[in-house]
């Protein structure tokens, strides 16, 4: 099979196609034709050698934490999922490879069926971030109706997910993000109110919006802008963030502040499949690659301000 790997840590340059053996899926795992996969500042981190969640790095290495395609091979101990399926999966250090590549074998709890309304491009930019969204909004936060809701930084791959969640549960959606681009992809989504956190004003702007305090709060960034915003969030306030965000949000003694990684087994595929069918969740594509220019989509993430998620297109005639 083709699969975009690397041989050494480094830049983006690093990251070739290879012709390496389709993996054979053990007795619980199936194995995916891949569609399209999601491109993430983390595997720029794995590529860099930044970060080895392998444990000590075999090369050559296949990054990539999820993507969607067709089921076309299952283990002997597989009941519930059917050859010729579409599913999407997730798998933070899949033993066997990541998702830059034409197939990859990850066991069945970490993959779940997609949604009918989603085609397999959208899907597979999704498990990662919708998986982090979903369980910010929904687990961590335990956003309600009619609560007041801050999502700050809500532009990106993450956030224009955990917008649609948080408006599934009735709640009042102020969204922080830059560039004009951003606030309208942001509001379409269903944020009722948008505004440039580093913008002048932006702290008075949001006390207005916000009148009686903000309940609940999902950070996706850092620093000095989310400070004065923790600043308005009522003395019973939740206030949580994915592990990564940088500097992490300041403790307070009068607010809960969590922080939060992903979790991937099959009742979170299931409440993700659930959700993004309640929310018809659009998954917002900031750009599409071939799996021969994962490079050039390495490239851009380091570039920064992604619009939505950068996704890889690896098989065509999406489903």
């Amino acid at each position: 099979m083709k699969a975009a790997a690397i041989d050494r840590f480094g830049p983006p340059a690093v990251l070739t196609l290879h012709s390496l053996p389709v993996p054979q899926p053990g007795p619980t795992e199936v194995l995916i034709a891949l569609y399209s996969a999601g491109v993430g500042v983390w595997d720029a981190s794995v590529r860099d050698g930044s970060w080895q969640p392998y444990g000590r790095t075999k090369f050559p290495l296949i990054p990539g934490t999820d993507g969607a395609g067709i089921v076309v091979a299952k283990g002997a101990r597989v009941r519930n999922v059917r050859l010729g399926e579409r599913v999407w999966a997730c798998d933070y250090a899949n033993p066997k490879g990541g998702f830059y590549a034409e197939y990859v074998a990850v066991n069945v709890q970490h993959a779940g069926r997609v949604p009918k309304h989603l085609d397999l491009l959208q899907a597979g930019a999704a498990p990662t971030t919708g998986l982090t969204a979903l369980q910010g909004i929904d687990e961590k936060l335990q956003v309600r109706r009619g609560e007041m809701v801050l999502i700050f930084g809500a532009s990106g791959g993450v956030g224009t997910l955990a917008v649609q969640f948080a408006r599934r549960k009735k709640a009042n959606v102020i969204c922080t993000a830059s560039g004009r681009a951003a606030a309208t992809l942001v509001r379409k989504l269903g944020a009722e109110e948008v505004l440039d956190a580093r913008g002048e004003n932006a702290f008075e702007r949001l006390r207005a919006l916000a009148p009686n305090g903000i309940d609940a709060v999902l950070a996706l960034a850092g620093g000095d802008a989310l400070e004065r915003c923790l600043d308005l969030v009522n003395p019973d306030g939740r206030v949580a963030y994915p592990n990564g965000v940088e500097p992490e949000p300041r403790r307070r003694s009068r607010l809960r502040i969590v922080s939060y990684d992903a979790m991937n087994g099959p009742r979170q595929f299931a409440n993700l499949g659930r959700a993004a069918s309640e929310a018809r969740l659009q998954v917002p594509i900031a750009g599409i690659f071939p799996l021969a220019q994962a490079a050039k989509a390495h490239e851009r993430i380091e570039r920064g301000h992604i619009v939505g998620r950068i996704a890889l297109r690896i098989l065509r005639g999406d489903r």
